[in-house]
């Protein structure tokens, strides 16, 4: 069972409502620790001063901010903690937005909030008032002696939150280094292609079909190692850099070869392996990713630079004004 992690309130107008709050992720990220090759013993990671190569006690540690290189300005802890956001327990709103409005890159880490003691009628009063306005609450909350900025939403019978950046926390587009200019031009042609395989690989999100596969291998290592297996590490593959033909070219491998994908999973699996965006809504089986067709394209690139019919064959279709479509088996 999770634990709440914070009790509080939502103040919206006049009304308060009791609240519980969740993290509403669990990392599983694989934690490694340091031993001692000789003796498998944890190591101890110690504060040394690099200046006379003796161990510092922690009592003797103070904070200090980088001005400049070397040079620091030390920041007594009775200055912080007076510095301190007042420590409330109160999700104060502030406005109600759009959804459409935010942009996911403000968005930080979600919760969940679960109605508290006695807040049963005004949580439920909350999230139906929300749920029927379609509106997105911003609000303002004290976290860890930070403030923090939270976004709140219904998420079909429970209330989400989810901390937000500040926006001169967001780096802008604009200090990143060689983005394309208004001089890097794309024709007509090379867009239909692009749009016909972007159409070709529309499908529903899905969140169980995606797993950290590299996780799942480092796991399935230490157990087989944990129970006696003699592994032997596979070499590393070489990296290969292909060279791409044109962009047209690889463009239309890559389509013949998610066609042919789709194709294929369509024959093995009687369920539709794609729905397009005019078909009604039913089952579906997963078909390729982009990661996959991105994988697989420069050999087909390699294959398209020298047999021609599948360009040739893309470009037919192309022409005569037809979209690719999902095979149904």
């Amino acid at each position: 069972m999770a634990r709440s992690i914070w009790t509080g309130t939502i103040s919206f107008g006049l009304v308060t409502v009791p609240v519980k709050l969740y993290s509403a992720v669990s990392p599983k990220s694989v934690r490694f620790h340091q031993l001692h090759a000789t003796d498998l013993v944890r190591i101890q990671q110690k504060r040394v001063c690099p200046a006379d190569g003796e161990e510092v006690a922690y009592g003797d540690l103070v904070k200090g901010y980088e001005i400049a290189p070397e040079r620091y300005v030390v920041v007594e802890p009775e200055e912080l903690a007076a510095l301190e956001p007042q420590k409330t327990r109160t999700i104060d709103i502030e406005d109600f937005v759009e959804l459409s409005e935010i942009d996911p890159i403000y968005y930080d880490h979600p919760y969940y909030l679960a109605p508290g003691t006695g807040g049963a009628k005004p949580y439920r009063l909350l999230l139906d008032a929300m749920r029927e306005s379609g509106k997105v609450a911003i609000a303002r909350v004290v976290l860890r002696s930070k403030e923090q900025l939270v976004a709140i939403r219904p998420m079909r019978d429970v209330l989400a939150m989810a901390t937000m950046n500040f926006d001169d926390e967001v780096v802008p587009v604009e200090q990143l280094d060689e983005l394309p200019g208004e001089e890097v031009k794309t024709s007509k042609r090379e867009l239909d292609v692009a749009r016909q395989l972007v159409e070709s690989l529309v499908s529903s999100f899905e969140p169980s079909r995606y797993h950290d596969t590299y996780r799942e291998a480092v796991m399935s290592l230490i157990e087989r190692k944990a129970a006696g297996e003699e592994v032997t590490a596979a070499p590393a593959p070489e990296e290969r850099v292909v060279q791409a033909p044109d962009l047209m070219s690889a463009l239309q491998a890559s389509l013949t070869e998610v066609r042919r994908r789709t194709a294929d999973a369509g024959r093995e699996d009687p369920a539709p392996a794609r729905r397009s965006r005019s078909e009604p809504d039913g089952d579906q089986a997963p078909g390729p990713s982009a990661r996959q067709a991105a994988s697989s394209s420069s050999e087909s690139t390699a294959k398209a630079a020298t047999k021609k019919s599948p360009a040739k064959k893309a470009t037919a279709r192309k022409s005569s004004g037809s979209k690719p479509t999902a095979k149904k088996g």
